[in-house]
């Protein structure tokens, strides 16, 4: 059976160039093209893909978001994530939402059609140089001490807990019943006790250190 590809991308040339590469290889068919992802559920619950081709700088809701709706509602598509950009933080976001795999927008033809077979069969296809960032990043932060985990708060492991699901500031004040406000204080308290100066870095540090 072909793997169904569905395309995220608001560039039209890109898109319609990866609808006509996808649909022109044996073993694979693109099961939509769309330019955002405000429809996303929907889109999906129409297409059906085994994998997401996802434009990680997408207008409306962003790419890094949307990987985190199509893990909540289909756990069992894979996504990919295209940039042009090395952004660690959007990276590592991406990663901690649940992104298989993350490619270069310059990723030859050959090499975007084998990493869409790779991660359909249970892989992680990385560009080269964004695989050197995120072992880079996994060395850079230190393990997590008993400590720095002594020092956080029920409350803070709480919000941090919020931060590894990729809740936003007001999800959590909603979650929590708590203000933007009182969860901006916590999260620079966060960051302070576990050394770190963004939400990917502490996302990181929390999943290896077991903190949630």
């Amino acid at each position: 059976m072909d793997i169904g590809v569905a395309i995220f991308e608001d560039n039209l040339l890109l898109r319609e160039s990866l609808y006509q590469l996808i649909n022109g290889t044996a073993g694979l068919h693109c099961t939509g093209a769309f330019p955002s992802c405000d429809d996303l559920i929907f889109n999906l619950e129409k297409s059906k893909p085994n994998v997401v081709l996802m434009d990680i700088q997408m207008p409306g809701t962003n790419g890094v978001d949307a990987v985190k709706i199509i893990r909540e509602n289909f756990p069992g598509i894979k996504i990919i994530m295209q940039t042009v950009v090395e952004d660690e933080n959007r990276i590592f976001a991406s990663i901690c939402n649940g992104a298989s795999g993350y490619l270069l927008k310059n990723t030859a033809p050959s090499r975007l059609l084998q990493s869409i077979v790779e991660v359909n069969e249970g892989g992680a296809p990385m560009t080269p140089s964004i695989a050197q960032k995120v072992l880079e990043k996994f060395r850079s932060n230190s393990p997590v001490s008993s400590e720095e985990l002594d020092d956080l708060s029920q409350r803070e492991k709480e919000i941090l807990e919020c931060l590894v699901e990729g809740m936003s500031y007001k999800m959590i004040a909603s979650a929590r019943k708590i203000s933007i406000d009182t969860v901006r204080f916590h999260i620079r308290n966060i960051y302070e006790k576990l050394h770190v100066s963004s939400k990917s870095e502490a996302v990181v540090k929390a999943i290896k250190g077991k903190i949630v």
